[in-house]
Formats: C-alpha cells, sequence, structure tokens
C-alpha cells in the first residue's frame, strides 16, 4: 500500500513503541489487546488517549500517534476490521459499526502488507540461493563431474497459457486505474479544518476517506476508515 509522505518525529528516549503498546493493553485492556482478535478502534481514539493519560504515564503526543499507527497497521488488527464489526472505545464501549468501504479498505492494505511481505522473502531466499550457488561454481573448476548432462526441459504448455493470459488482463488493469486518475479533487484550505472534519486523504493515485484528529499548522493527524492514524500535510487534503 502506497501511503502519503509523513513527517515522523524522533520518539523521546525512554519507551519504545511496543513497550507503549503494552502498557496501553494493560490500563485499557478492553480496548486494546497484544495477541489474539483486535478490536476496531473508535475514530478519536488518539483525542481520547491523550486525555486519560496523565503525565504520570510518561507517554507523549508522539509516542501515542506511533503506536497507533504501529497497532492500526498490524495484519490481526486489520483483519479483524469486518463490515457489521463495532468500534470500541477506551472502555470497550461499543460504538459506529464497520461499513463495507471501511472494511473493504483494510482488506486491501492487508493484502498489499502480506504481498510486500512476501516480496521481501522472496528476495531474501534469491540472495541466500546465489550466495550459496557461488560455491559450487569455484569447486567444479578443479574437480569435473561425472554427472551426465541432461537435456534441456521444454516449458511447460499449460504455464505458457497462464502467462498469456495475465498478458492479456493487463489492460484492463491499465483502464482501471485511468478512470480512477479521472477522479476531480477539490483542494481544502488548512486553515478552515476543524478536528472531526470528514475529508478525502490522497494516497496514490486513489482518496480514501480520513477523519481530521488534530491540526497543527500546515501538518495535519487523520485517522483512515481502517482505524491507522497518519499525520500528513494539508495539500495532500480533499474535499469529502
Amino acid at each position: 500500500m502506497t501511503t502519503p509522505t509523513e513527517q515522523i518525529q524522533a520518539q523521546p528516549a525512554g519507551k519504545d513503541v511496543k513497550q507503549i503498546l503494552a502498557e496501553l493493553s494493560e490500563k485499557f485492556p478492553l480496548c486494546f489487546s497484544q495477541s489474539g482478535e483486535a478490536k476496531p478502534l473508535k475514530i478519536g481514539i488518539f483525542q481520547d488517549l491523550a486525555q486519560r493519560l496523565s503525565d504520570e504515564d510518561g507517554i507523549s503526543k508522539t509516542q501515542i500517534r506511533h503506536a497507533l499507527r504501529l497497532y492500526t497497521s498490524s495484519w490481526r488488527y486489520l483483519a479483524g476490521v469486518k463490515v457489521g464489526v463495532a468500534r470500541v472505545d477506551l472502555d470497550g464501549q461499543a460504538g459506529e459499526l464497520i461499513d463495507e468501504q471501511q472494511a473493504a479498505h483494510a482488506a486491501q492494505t492487508l493484502e498489499q502488507s502480506k504481498a510486500k511481505a512476501a516480496e521481501l522473502r522472496k528476495a531474501k531466499a534469491a540472495a541466500e540461493r546465489a550466495k550459496h550457488k557461488e560455491q559450487p561454481k569455484e569447486q567444479s573448476k578443479t574437480a569435473p563431474s561425472d554427472k551426465p548432462a541432461y537435456k534441456k526441459s521444454q516449458p511447460n504448455k499449460s504455464a505458457v497459457a497462464a502467462k498469456a493470459a495475465r498478458l492479456n488482463s493487463k489492460p484492463q488493469i491499465t483502464e482501471k486505474v485511468v478512470q480512477e486518475q479521472a477522479v476531480e479533487l477539490i483542494a481544502l484550505n488548512t486553515a478552515t479544518l476543524k478536528v472531526g472534519s470528514a475529508v478525502q486523504l490522497k494516497v496514490g493515485l486513489k482518496p480514501v476517506p480520513a477523519t481530521v484528529l488534530e491540526v497543527v499548522k500546515n501538518d495535519v493527524v487523520v485517522q483512515l476508515a481502517s482505524g491507522m492514524v497518519i499525520k500528513t500535510q494539508g495539500d495532500k487534503l480533499f474535499q469529502a
């Protein structure tokens, strides 16, 4: 999933994000969890946390933002954002239900995250194979192999047909992208933004619905339909 350019502030020394999430799970067990099923969070949970956490907790707003981003982008959280499931507040009270658009966005984000992880694993495996492949080459220069040469196998016809089918489907994907590019976006004036305003956040070529959580000059903190909290800039926000 392509995400907008974010200005991530350096986290204060001391607690890391995972430690903060562990503390939130202990302090608000009906809202946050460290394992198993994760419940969708209430829109505006960032403000609730900022109000409920005291100076004694030693957790800044920047740390809360980082923790929420990590929590809401996890696979188990995204898997729990399904149609009809209720969002919960810090005390576990049920609120707004997840609609089809929110569930679809979470499912797409989860699919893209898993695909990216698979690509990284594939690249790592290829690098390992290449590393081990160099050793037999050096040995073969000094010790000739007794194994007979085998005839190169012919390409599998079904694999060739499947590849041709994928190539033929590319124009349809291109047409879909062109249609998404045609969506007209109306720019917003950052000075008029308020907490709770519904906006559209441009993510790649496709805008997604979001809710304004915090406005600091030209920086705006928004929460996506999936629950993910993102800090972006006003020029990436458009009228809903």
